[in-house]
């Protein structure tokens, strides 16, 4: 039976990995996969992570321009019921919280 699970992510960087773990590692298409912010707003996510966090090279400015406005969605159609606890097992590895709605 086809449904959509849904999760969401406090950086980028672990939506990134939930995403690559999924299609590498399970072969889940990457075709099935939606990324999106949980909010109106343009978001990398509400923690700073990855290239958000301040530089790591001396005398350069710490950075805070991240766009830090909210959780990243990720939801991944899925069509054989086998899937589900390997997403769901990877969402949850990779610190995912039930999404909103």
């Amino acid at each position: 039976m086809s449904q959509t699970l849904n999760t969401t992510f406090a950086t980028r960087r672990d939506a990134e990995l939930a995403i690559e773990r999924l299609v590498q590692e399970h072969g889940i298409e990457r075709t099935d996969i939606f990324v999106a912010p949980e909010g109106a707003a343009n978001s990398a996510g509400e923690d700073v992570s990855g290239s958000d966090q301040a530089s790591a090279a001396p005398g350069q400015p710490q950075r805070n321009d991240g766009a830090l406005n909210g959780r990243i969605e990720v939801s991944v159609d899925v069509g054989n019921d086998d899937d589900v606890a390997v997403i769901q097992a990877a969402f949850t590895e990779m610190g995912g919280q039930a999404a909103k709605g």
